[in-house]
């Protein structure tokens, strides 16, 4: 009898694992809504042609891309099926794919919605995305991404608040670090940040509480 097992890349997380995400996303969200950012959300999946083409050749082949629903061979000839062309296979049967990052969705929402928004706007989002990746240790399939752009305005005084933007004491920022990227490197966690502080510690303090 077959084990229950979950697919490479993703995680479950105990209701202890979970207290301390939430504390940590609670804690992003209230210094977002402390400068006035407004928080949303778009779906898991978006239109292939909204995500294909935004990443690079490499890119594109990272995402998932989730089949037709009922026959997805429907439309493609013997000939293309014997190609064995991965690429065009999927320009055929696949018309959606779980979004790959958070900034391709969030210019689609601006453009959808853009009657609706009032500018400029500030926007959080935290929400997973997904890469057809091969996992490897610190690195998943499945993982969490925090967003906050503003739209609508070239003004510099956005760059300058972004930069001082806090977490609070309980991290020992002593100066504002806005973290671009968190990854783990040969044990260690590495991260692209601007600004200054005591970085190292602030960023491994944040990522044990997240991971």
């Amino acid at each position: 009898m077959q084990k229950p097992s979950i697919p490479k890349g993703t995680r479950d997380f105990s209701p202890e694992e979970m207290a301390k995400r939430n504390y940590i996303f609670n804690t992003i969200r209230e210094v977002f809504h402390l400068y006035g950012f407004q928080q949303i959300e778009t779906p898991a999946m978006e239109n292939l042609s909204t995500l294909m083409g935004k990443y690079g050749e490499e890119g594109d082949k990272l995402l998932f891309k989730i089949l037709n629903s009922g026959d997805c061979f429907a439309g493609i000839s013997d000939e293309e099926l014997m190609e064995k062309n991965p690429l065009r296979f999927a320009a055929k049967a696949c018309e959606k794919g779980l979004r790959y990052d958070l900034t391709v969705p969030f210019a689609r929402y601006v453009v959808q919605h853009r009657n609706e928004i009032s500018f400029p706007f500030k926007r959080y989002q935290i929400q997973p995305v997904w890469r057809a990746d091969r996992p490897q240790k610190g690195r998943y399939r499945e993982f969490y991404q925090c967003d906050g752009d503003v739209v609508g305005s070239d003004s510099l005084i956005n760059e300058v608040e972004l930069i001082h933007y806090d977490l609070g004491e309980d991290f020992s920022i002593e100066t504002a670090v806005v973290v671009g990227e968190l990854y783990r490197h040969n044990g260690e966690w590495k991260f692209n940040a601007i600004g200054q502080g005591t970085k190292d510690n602030s960023i491994n303090a944040l990522a044990n509480h997240i991971y």
